[in-house]
């Protein structure tokens, strides 16, 4: 595939309008491959919703959370709240669970923009990654799916297992996306500095 710079000679000047167009390539090019990653690591969403740790009959570990975390640092809170929104949908499709509810998309919506709004152009520590679980966890969990449940199944929206499956989850949550993110970070200034 041809590049713009291919097409000018090296020794040239370029014009006004010359300009214009290698920064609109660039630009091309960076949405091209911001589009690329999304959807890689929306495919990973929709394999890692697949895989789960059990933790006895009604507790489970999932790591489908991870993904949307990484776009929600690496392009923001919007991108990240899409791409989990057609996640869910996705996942929906592939493999249906009961019947749809536009609440849970919701979530997933709010859940992706909380990623990128902790994390996007932020350094990573622990205290940022429990603050953005805990505000996930309370504002998700203890809050939203109950309303979501009540609405669905007429379920009490509070219930002491709920409680304890969140306070259980939370460092093990924590933990997990702590140590992506780490590792995911150096990851990228690693391939910074080849460049």
């Amino acid at each position: 595939m041809m590049n713009f710079e291919d097409k000018i000679p090296a020794n040239k000047q370029l014009t006004a309008d010359e300009k214009i167009a290698k920064k609109q390539s660039a630009v091309s090019d960076n949405k091209t491959k911001k589009l690329a990653i999304t959807g890689l690591f929306i495919a990973m969403n929709l394999v890692l919703n697949q895989v789960t740790i059990p933790l006895g009959t009604t507790m489970e570990i999932g790591f489908a959370f991870l993904p949307i975390a990484l776009i929600g640092y690496l392009f923001g809170p919007v991108m990240a709240g899409i791409s989990a929104v057609i996640a869910d949908i996705l996942g929906f499709i592939f493999r249906p669970a009961g019947f749809f509810f536009p609440g849970f998309t919701l979530n997933a919506f709010i859940s992706g923009v909380i990623y990128g709004l902790f994390l996007h152009r932020k350094k990573i520590t622990l205290l940022r990654v429990a603050l953005l679980r805990l505000v996930n966890t309370v504002l998700i969990t203890l809050i939203l799916t109950p309303i979501w449940l009540y609405i669905m199944y007429e379920t009490p929206l509070v219930t002491i297992p709920r409680i304890i499956k969140a306070v259980v989850k939370y460092p093990i949550d924590v933990a997990l996306l702590y140590f992506v993110l780490v590792a995911f970070v150096k990851i990228i200034e690693r391939q910074k500095t080849k460049i």
